[in-house]
C-alpha cells in the first residue's frame, strides 16, 4: 500500500455501513493523521444488508428517512450537519448520488469552512426516455459541486468525464473487499475428475442464479455447484433447484474464514447477474471468472487473461462459455494464477486506500 497519509481529520458519509466495506474504511482510518469519523445510517429491512463493528474507524449513526422506493427512491440522513460540527473535520467524502436528500446541506457546511468534499460512486450512465436532456444537466450540476470525484471503475470515471467534470480531478479507486496480503493462491491437486462450481453473493433475483442453475443441466458432464449466500430469492431459488438441478448446495451465508473452504474447493467462480465484490474476493483465492456485464468494475477484473464477461440474462451465452471453461481444466488453473496476479499487483484494498489518499491530499 502506498504510504502516503493524510494530514487532519476525515469525515465519511455512507448511505448505510454494510459488513464487507468495514476492512476498507479500518484501513483508510489507519492512515489518517486525525482519524476518521464515519456517518451512516441503516437499510430497510427488505434490504437485507447485513453491518459490521468497526476497529479503528468512529461510526456516527445516521437516522435514515426512506422516501419511496424503485427509480423514485430518496434517502434523508437526520444529524449529518450535527456530526459534522462535532468531528469538525478537514476534508469530507460523501456518495456521489444525488438521491441523498441532505447531501448539499453537508457540502454547503464544508464550504462555509472552506474546506474541499470529495464525491464517490459508481458513475453517471448516459440517460434515456423522458426528460433524459434535463436529467443529464442536473447530474451534471450536482457533480460540479465536489472539489473531486472517486470512481469505482475506469468506466464510472470515463461517465463523470463525459458529464463535463475535470478529468485531472477524477480518480479511480478499483473496487475492492481483499487486501493483496489476504490473496492465496491454493490450488491443491484435485481429488476428483467432477468440475466445481462455485458462486457467493446475495441471493436476489439481479445475480441471475436461477440462469446459473439451468446452466449446469446443459454441461457435458455435471458439475458440483455449491450455491453460498441468503437474500429474499432462497426459497424461489432452492424450489427450482429440485425442479431442474437437484445435486446443488446451498449452504447460507459464510463469512470471512468461513468461505476459505469454498474458494479452495472450487475450480471457477461463476456471477452471472449483475454487482457482487465477491468476484475480486474469488480472484484473491486464485479462481478464474464468468462474470455477467455489469457497471464497469467487472471490466476492470474480469480480461481474457482470467475470466470471461458474458450479457446479463443470456443463458445461451452462459452455457456456451461454461461449456468452453469446463472443458479444459489445465487452462482453468492458468487462468486463476492470472485472477490472483491481477488482486496482489494491481486491484486489492490496499491500492483502493491509497487512491483514496491520492484525492484527498490534491484536494487538500
Amino acid at each position: 500500500m502506498s504510504k502516503l497519509t493524510f494530514s487532519g481529520r476525515l469525515a465519511f458519509q455512507q448511505r448505510v455501513l454494510a459488513s464487507y466495506r468495514v476492512p476498507f474504511f479500518d484501513l483508510l482510518a489507519s492512515v489518517c493523521s486525525g482519524g476518521m469519523s464515519l456517518f451512516a445510517g441503516s437499510a430497510r429491512s427488505q434490504e437485507g444488508i447485513g453491518s459490521g463493528d468497526l476497529q479503528i474507524s468512529k461510526y456516527v449513526p445516521a437516522r435514515n428517512i426512506h422516501l419511496l422506493r424503485g427509480s423514485f427512491y430518496f434517502c434523508y440522513q437526520l444529524g449529518l450537519r450535527q456530526w459534522l460540527a462535532d468531528w469538525n473535520p478537514e476534508a469530507l467524502i460523501v456518495e456521489a448520488n444525488p438521491r441523498y436528500l441532505s447531501t448539499p446541506a453537508a457540502i454547503n457546511w464544508m464550504r462555509r469552512q472552506n474546506r474541499p468534499v470529495l464525491g464517490w460512486g459508481l458513475g453517471s450512465p448516459p440517460l434515456s426516455g423522458a426528460l433524459a436532456g434535463f436529467r443529464q444537466k442536473s447530474w451534471a450540476r450536482f457533480l460540479s459541486q465536489f472539489d473531486g470525484l472517486i470512481a469505482y471503475s475506469q468506466r464510472g470515471a470515463d461517465e463523470y468525464a463525459a458529464l463535463g467534470f475535470p478529468q485531472a480531478k477524477i480518480f479511480v479507486a478499483h473496487n475492492a473487499v481483499t487486501t493483496a496480503a489476504a490473496a492465496v493462491l491454493n490450488r491443491g491437486p484435485k481429488t476428483s475428475e467432477q468440475i466445481n462450481l462455485l458462486f457467493v453473493g446475495r441471493l436476489q433475483a439481479r445475480k441471475r442464479i436461477d440462469s446459473l442453475l439451468r446452466a449446469c443441466t446443459q454441461m457435458p458432464d455435471a458439475p458440483r455447484l455449491v450455491i453460498v449466500g441468503a437474500g429474499p430469492e432462497k426459497a424461489n431459488l432452492e424450489a427450482l433447484a429440485k425442479k431442474v438441478f437437484p445435486s446443488a448446495e446451498f449452504v447460507g451465508a459464510r463469512h470471512g474464514a468461513g468461505l476459505n473452504p469454498y474458494y479452495t474447493a472450487a475450480d471457477l467462480f461463476v456471477l452471472p447477474g449483475t454487482g457482487g465484490l465477491a468476484v475480486q474476493e474469488a480472484m484473491g483465492h486464485g479462481l478464474p471468472i464468468i462474470v455477467a456485464k455489469g457497471d464497469g468494475t467487472q471490466d476492470d477484473l474480469v480480461r481474457a487473461e482470467n475470466g470471461w464477461q458474458v450479457p446479463a440474462g443470456d443463458i445461451k451465452a452462459l452455457v456456451s462459455t461454461m461449456r468452453g471453461a469446463l472443458s479444459d481444466l489445465k487452462q482453468l488453473r492458468k487462468m486463476g494464477a492470472e485472477s490472483y496476479k491481477i488482486v496482489t499487483q494491481e486491484i486489492n484494498l490496499e491500492k483502493m486506500v491509497g487512491t483514496f489518499v491520492e484525492a484527498l491530499n490534491s484536494v487538500a
